[in-house]
Formats: structure tokens, sequence, C-alpha cells
């Protein structure tokens, strides 16, 4: 086509808006039939296996802008830090554009090359992290329309420019609701709390909420001490209320499920994810600042303890004597000879021996379960919940735990993120019934289990793997740190802080175990993996 001078248009004889005929795109083998037939076996394959934008072709600044907005658009709704360069570089690549990237915690390092100028632009992308399924799901859903030649990059930059600057899925109380019924849930589910425990851990957790978001968010001196004053806190209240004569309150169950809402499980996890796939440097950033702020967790749990001890003292006294008697042993050591004669067939032998009696602990530990207090002669309300009711507890938690994470109600991800999260803690708690002790190795077969799941939903029914996986994943963290012995202040922070890498560690083997026997028996993907 031309254009006159005088503006009208002119067509070419071939023009489709002449012939009537849409253009055909034609493939690489008609293009470079010739050349391919130079290339080796393996060359051949490289270059059909090899995606290319035809159809949507945007301009160059375009493409980089989209480059940009889509590593912003990850690191705001929590993608998994290790997966992020490998993103940005598939994207980069079927773009065709130059470009290197560099992830550092909360700082994304772009530089993209020109090779018609000689010349390279740096930017730094610098922003808040949040973990948010719902958004997360739909940036998946935008690069990979981008990848696939669907949108072009223009289009995709204004979706994610919108999806930045959206409001929360949910309100600030719709959420602190969330946090007092995932606290009210795991205290019976994972601590061994009764019916009354549960409504006083998940009192404390919708405080902590409140703070949290109304108050921290906006003071940056309150949110330095957010974590120490909160813990002190609750443990101050959980040590008083298991002070009643009567017993019907378990400090333990109160204070873990209390703070369930605060402990860095996923920042423990995406370190660990880190350092296992060889990123040195992010991952052990993000691990030690998650044992730091475990620390600051159980110093805040000991001092309101002790504090309340202080303000106490019969009741100091009493747990003194109460672990003194516990851990003590009397051993009796006599000789003692038989007074008539023991016939055998070889005559009359003595019965000659020593024996040693050790003082064993008292009928009333056997009343104790999960660290509280639980004799039979409570009533219903203040024993450990039956069996069954796990049924009904592990897919309400998963329902409340995956809403709480910013996933939509109405979508079909969620059903998919409750059955995978059931089958997560039902391998957990199988695997714990044969093997004892090893909270890393139980913890290794619930994520293996996650690992699968999620991503056969993800190949065979066009789901986003990661997204499917989130709420099965945080279930083991609390679920392995009450077999390894529970969140409590009869310690110190480096015993919760080292529970807590070891059950993550165990979930890393896990996920990467999976991710291996996934992608050996299935084909690969052209796009970059979006999973853990």
């Amino acid at each position: 086509m031309s254009v006159t001078s005088a503006g009208t248009d002119v067509y070419d004889p071939d023009d489709p808006r002449v012939t009537g005929v849409q253009p055909q795109h034609r493939g690489t083998d008609e293009y470079d039939r010739e050349a391919l037939k130079n290339m080796g076996y393996r060359a051949r394959q490289k270059v059909r296996s090899r995606i290319k934008i035809e159809f949507n072709v945007s301009p160059m600044e375009h493409r980089q802008g989209f480059l940009l907005k889509l590593s912003r658009a990850l690191m705001t709704f929590g993608a998994p830090s290790h997966r992020i360069e490998s993103q940005l570089i598939a994207a980069a690549r079927i773009l065709e554009v130059e470009a290197e990237f560099i992830h550092l915690p909360g700082v994304m390092i772009c530089s993209f090359g020109d090779q018609d100028q000689g010349c390279s632009a740096t930017h730094f992308v610098k922003c808040k992290s949040g973990l948010s399924l719902g958004a997360l799901h739909k940036v998946h859903l935008i690069y990979r329309s981008v990848v696939h030649d669907e949108t072009t990059a223009e289009k995709a930059t204004a979706h994610l420019d919108a999806l930045l600057s959206a409001p929360d899925l949910y309100g600030k109380l719709f959420r602190s609701i969330l946090a007092f019924s995932l606290s009210a849930l795991i205290c019976p589910l994972a601590f061994g709390g009764s019916f009354i425990d549960m409504w006083i851990a998940g009192c404390g957790a919708f405080v902590l909420s409140i703070l949290r978001l109304y108050v921290a968010s906006k003071s940056a001196l309150y949110a330095n001490v957010f974590e120490i004053t909160i813990a002190t806190l609750i443990s101050f209240a959980s040590r008083g209320l298991s002070s009643i004569s009567s017993q019907i309150f378990c400090y333990t169950a109160i204070s873990s499920a209390g703070i369930i809402g605060i402990l860095p499980g996923y920042l423990i996890l995406s370190s660990s994810l880190e350092l296992a796939s060889k990123n040195i440097v992010c991952g052990s950033v993000k691990m030690v600042y998650a044992l730091i702020y475990t620390l600051f967790l159980g110093f805040g749990l000991q001092i309101g303890s002790d504090f309340y001890l202080l303000l106490d003292p019969q009741y100091r006294r009493q747990l003194q004597n109460s672990a003194s008697r516990l851990s003590s042993t009397v051993s009796m050591v006599g000789t003692w000879i038989a007074d008539n004669a023991t016939g055998t067939g070889h005559g009359v032998v003595p019965a000659t021996g020593t024996w040693t009696f050790a003082h064993s602990a008292p009928a009333s530990v056997q009343d104790i379960y999960e660290g509280c207090y639980r004799p039979k002669r409570f009533p219903w309300y203040l024993q450990p919940f039956p069996l069954w009711t796990t049924f009904v507890i592990v897919p309400l938690f998963s329902l409340l735990s995956s809403l709480a994470n910013l996933q939509p109600f109405w979508s079909k991800q969620l059903p998919v993120m409750v059955v995978i999260s059931c089958c997560s803690y039902a391998s957990n708690k199988i695997a714990n019934h044969f093997i004892f002790n090893r909270s890393d190795v139980v913890s290794a077969i619930g994520a293996f289990t996650v690992g699968i799941l999620g991503n056969i939903y993800s190949r065979k029914m066009g789901g986003t793997a990661f997204t499917s996986m989130v709420t099965g994943v945080l279930f083991l963290v609390p679920s392995g740190l009450s077999q390894a012995g529970g969140i409590t202040a009869n310690g110190n922070g480096i015993d919760i802080g080292g529970a807590m890498v070891a059950v993550t560690i165990g979930i890393t083997v896990g996920l990467f175990m999976s991710q291996a026997l996934v992608y050996t028996f299935g084909s690969r993907k052209n796009a970059a993996v979006f999973s853990f």
C-alpha cells in the first residue's frame, strides 16, 4: 500500500483488502527448509522448539517495559524468589530482548542491551513483597499470554499496571477475622488445645492482626519492635491463664497457636529453596534474617512468661517443684539370697542377684497430651478433640488459609488448593505414625505429595502449580513444628529456629524431589517453571 500526496490510499494488487484472501503465516520449515537440512539433529530440534513472537510484535521499548513491570508484579505479590529470574529470562528470550537479571532481597536489577546502538541500560526495581495468591495467578496468566503470542507486550503492561494499583482483595477487618479463625483451628489440631483454649488463642491472633494491620503498617518505629511486643503480650496472658488453680487453660497450646500468624515459615522456606538452587547470596541473607526474626519471637515468649512468674512467685515455685519431681529418679540396690532350695537337674542353685529400682514418672504424666494437662476427669470442653473432628477442621483450615493469602473465594483454584492441602496433612500424619521424632523426614514426605499433585494439576488441567501448592506447603510448617515439640518458651529462640529450619529443609527436599520426578517422566515446558 502507498499513500498519495492527496492523502488517499492506493492499494497494491496483491493486498488482502483487494484479493479478500487472509494472509497465511508460514512456519519455520517453509522459510528455512534448506537451512534445516544442513543442520544436525539436535540443532534442528533446538530451532523447531524455540518459540518466537510472530503475530503480536511490539516495539523494543514496550517489551522492555513489560519485563520491568513483570519483575515488579512478581516481587510484589510474593512469587517464589528462586523462580523470578528464570521467569524473566524466559520471557526476555521469547520476546527477543537482550537482558540480564539479578535478584536481591527486595531489589531486582534489570540490564538491557542494544546491539544496534552499542549501549546498555540498567534499571533497579525495588518494592515490598507480600503473598497474594489471586493476584499472582493473574500475573502468571498475563505472562503466559505474552510468551504464547496471544497478546502484545503493551496490553500486558497495562493489565499489570491495573493489577498493581488495585486495592487489596479483602478488608483489614475481614483479614483479622480470618487470623482469629486460623489460630482457633490450629490450636486443637496441632498443639493439643481444648475447646476453651482455641477461643483464647483466636483472641490473641485477632489482637495481633489488628496491631499489625492498623498500627505497625503506619508506624515505622513500632514496626521494629512489633514481633517482640506481641509475643510478650500473648505469652504473658497465656501464662497468667495457665496459673489458674483448676488448670483449665494450657500455656503451650495458647502461646503457640496465638503467634502462628507471624512465624516466618514462608520466608525460611523461600530461603531454603534459594540455597538449594545455588542462589547463595539471596538465600543466605533471607535465612539469617528469618533466624534472627525467630530469635526475637523466642525472646518475646520467654520475657512474657518470666515477667508473669516474677509477679506470681507462688506459681513459679509450683512449676519448679513439678519440674524437679518429674526429673528426679530414685535407685535401690540390694542383694537377695533365696532362703529355700531351688531344685534343678544339677543340684541346688541359690537365687542371688542385684536389682535396681528406678523411680519412674508419676501416673499423672499420662494425662499430659501435647504438653497440656488433660486428665480423664475433665469435662469434654477441656479434653483434646477426637479424631473425627480432623475431617472437619483440616478442610476448613485449608479454606480459610487460602483466603488469608488473598485467594478469591469464587475461583476454580480454591477447591484444588483445599484438596491438595488435605492430602498434604493426611500424608504427613500417616508418615508420622510410622516415623517417630523425625519432623524433617515427615515434612519431606508431605511436601513430595504436594509437589506431585500441584504439578499434575498444572500439566493436566492448565492451572498454576505454585498458587495451588502454597496452602498445602504452609500447612506443613505448624504441623511439623508440633511434631518437633511445638513453639514454647520453655527453651529459647534457637530451639524454635532449629526446629523450623529442620522442617523447612525437609519441605525443600520433598518439593525438589517431586519436581525432578515430574520433569523426568513428563514433557518439558517452553516457558519457565512457575512452581516451588
